[in-house]
């Protein structure tokens, strides 16, 4: 992603105002009405033709200081894919105790369409089918579907919003899962509130314009000049999400906005908003189900004396401690930085949120004599943390980082089949802030040694009747090995993965089986199979084919668009290893043996590695596929994408064995 570019919202200089309007509502064009699809993306099902936001800081009719948008929208569908786009949703928030939701008015909508005769008709979005739906007691929606929708319909509708939290300014985003012609969004900040606004995403605006609004906004005896910004975007490609990728709002092209502080107009105090991190600390150290939890290391000094005992040294002693805790609590998949109820309750319940598990980790390592912080980062999916200034609504999750010598263990105890040192991949994201309760925080980096790696082992002898017969060991090793043994532990029975696992298989049965290390969680998870494949062809009996990859093939390409904006994450490197040996009967030999490849992505990113070595009386093949860094660039992307061609080539291939 492109750096962010900061623009501090501050009233400076003289010029023409900035001309922004919106366009007219209910109007259509004979263009807009026979336009069969998008000619810069012929594949969309709908496109944005015309979008238009304008924003503004002022007085409500209560005298209350309220931000007032407005948001109008024109679209063009040109299949029933793109019907969806007719179903909308409009979120009003409640961020007090009380009733307070923000308020929706003004909801119009029409549908344009030409009926089985072509000629020209419309329909009126009827009011009573408007309705809201309140989720939670935070969250409310207002519901209303377009009517008349067909193939080559255009919507149009419009609304606005008013809300009472106007330290929360409205985001605006450019970028949709659909293309846009042409966007635009206008904002009214009167002088006595300074913002800073940060372009995301990976497309530049087409218009940004920033001009005086002189004497706009009067509160009591108060008045001030006000920043009247316009931005604009036109041509703008749909946002298409794909494998290995973190949250979509780190990609999507947007416009936010930060408070950074405001004068009250009645009083004229000043109030910084945006704290610094000494600010935060202090907060975090005060808050009671956070800071108030870290204090409360005596819940764990009766409980982990007996844990310890007998253990000398400083890692054997976190091992202990690590493992207990895992065993203590069962995670409900509730995130946050934040104990739910307090870690006695938790301890009581066995149960508890991240915070609860980890903040409980971080106590216990302390109490039994170790160096122990808290980190508090964003997951994959809630995006990216700001680090140009503190805003702690970014962070929803915690683990804890042990400090034993000059080495840092991250550990994350709420699932009891993560090794220690192990994070699970939700927590990979860029980096997080390192917490205690005597010094300052600081930023770490969460891109961790850790890696996926497969190793497949097979000794196989073809027979004269056609069959193979032989033993593949399957080594899972590293996060690999987790994601495994999650996998097996789904089913009732070590049994039973094993029968999933034979009935996937086809023309091959599972003769023997043997798992170990199951629940030896830093050791690599061994797969024994004593295997019989049935390869006999009853239309050509001299030819036998042979695909090695019967167990995970890779069949598609995750990597299929044209360009790629954002950058391929995995979380970690990964390497798979293939080896086969093939003993043959006598009267066979090789007919076509598989096709060698060497290929290399750039700057050592990786590798795709195929070996062939023939003997008298068999063979051995390896495959190897290295991926050897955690990102990649959108620059790497067309190598990367090239490189999953070649292995989903490779892996079809038959080995042909012939008859002499």
């Amino acid at each position: 992603m492109k750096k962010t570019l900061l623009i501090l919202l501050i009233l400076s200089g003289l010029g023409k105002l900035a001309v922004a309007q919106d366009f007219p509502y209910g109007t259509i064009t004979e263009e807009e009405m026979n336009m069969k699809k998008y000619d810069k993306d012929t594949s969309a099902h709908a496109v944005v033709l015309q979008e238009y936001g304008k924003a503004r800081i002022n007085l409500g009719n209560d005298d209350n200081i309220k931000v007032f948008y407005e948001y109008h929208v024109k679209i063009k569908i040109f299949d029933a894919k793109g019907f969806d786009n007719g179903t909308v949703k409009i979120p009003v928030y409640n961020n007090s105790d009380g009733d307070r939701y923000e308020s929706v008015e003004g909801i119009t909508g029409i549908t344009y369409y030409k009926d089985d005769n072509g000629n020209a008709q419309s329909v009126n979005l009827e009011s009573k089918t408007i309705y809201p739906v309140k989720e939670s007691k935070h969250l409310a929606y207002y519901n209303f579907a377009l009517p008349g929708l067909r193939n080559g319909c255009v919507i149009e509708y419009k609304y606005k919003l008013e809300s009472p939290y106007w330290w929360d300014f409205q985001t605006w985003k450019f970028q949709s899962d659909i293309p846009k012609v042409y966007s635009e969004y206008e904002v009214h900040i009167p002088a006595f509130w300074v913002f800073n606004a940060s372009l995301k995403g990976f497309l530049k605006l087409t218009r940004s314009t920033a001009e005086i609004e002189r004497q706009c906004f009067s509160a009591g005896s108060a008045s001030c000049d006000c920043s009247q910004l316009v931005y604009g975007m036109k041509d703008i490609p749909a946002f298409v999400e794909e494998d290995y990728m973190t949250s979509e709002k780190n990609f999507l092209s947007a416009i936010n906005f930060e408070l950074s502080d405001y004068t009250n107009p009645y009083t004229g105090t000043k109030t910084k908003w945006t704290k610094e991190w000494k600010d935060i600390d202090y907060q975090l150290k005060d808050e009671f189900n956070f800071g108030g939890q870290l204090k409360k290391k005596g819940l764990f000094k009766d409980r982990i004396v007996p844990v310890t005992a007998g253990k000398t040294d400083e890692l054997s002693k976190a091992k202990a401690v690590y493992a207990y805790i895992q065993k203590s609590f069962k995670w409900n998949e509730y995130t946050g930085i934040y104990s739910a109820d307090g870690l006695s309750k938790a301890l009581d319940a066995h149960s508890g949120n991240d915070a609860d598990i980890n903040l409980s980790l971080v106590n216990a390592l302390t109490v039994a004599g170790l160096n122990t912080e808290t980190v508090l980062l964003s997951t994959r999916e809630n995006g990216i943390v700001n680090t140009l200034y503190p805003v702690i609504s970014d962070f929803n999750y915690v683990i804890a980082k042990l400090n034993i010598g000059d080495k840092s263990y991250l550990l994350d105890a709420t699932d009891p089949l993560l090794p220690f040192g192990t994070l699970p991949l939700r927590c990979l994201n860029d980096k997080g802030r390192v917490f205690s309760l005597d010094k300052p925080s600081y930023w770490m980096d969460l891109n961790q040694p850790q890696k996926e790696k497969n190793t497949y082992t097979l000794d196989f002898t073809l027979q004269d009747d056609g069959k193979v017969k032989g033993t593949l060991v399957h080594y899972s090793i590293g996060y690999e090995a987790y994601k495994k043994r999650k996998k097996i532990k789904k089913f009732n029975s070590v049994d039973e993965y094993v029968e999933d696992l034979n009935e996937k298989m086809q023309k091959t049965k599972i003769l023997k089986s043997e798992i170990n290390n199951l629940d030896s969680l830093e050791l690599p998870l061994e797969e024994r199979y004593e295997i019989e494949m049935n390869l006999y062809d009853k239309v050509n009996s001299n030819r036998l084919s042979f695909n090695p990859f019967f167990l995970d093939k890779t069949d598609t390409n995750p990597f299929k668009l044209t360009e790629r904006l954002y950058p391929v994450d995995w979380g970690m490197p990964s390497e798979d290893t293939f080896i086969l040996t093939m003993h043959l009967p006598a009267n066979y030999t090789i007919e076509a043996p598989p096709q060698l490849m060497n290929i290399s992505l750039p700057i050592n990113g990786g590798k795709f590695l195929t070996g062939y070595e023939p003997a008298d009386k068999s063979f051995t093949f390896s495959n190897l596929i290295q991926f050897n860094k955690s990102v990649y660039s959108t620059q790497e992307y067309p190598y990367l994408k090239e490189l999953y061609n070649k292995i989903i080539q490779s892996e079809k291939a038959e080995i042909v064995f012939k008859k002499k």
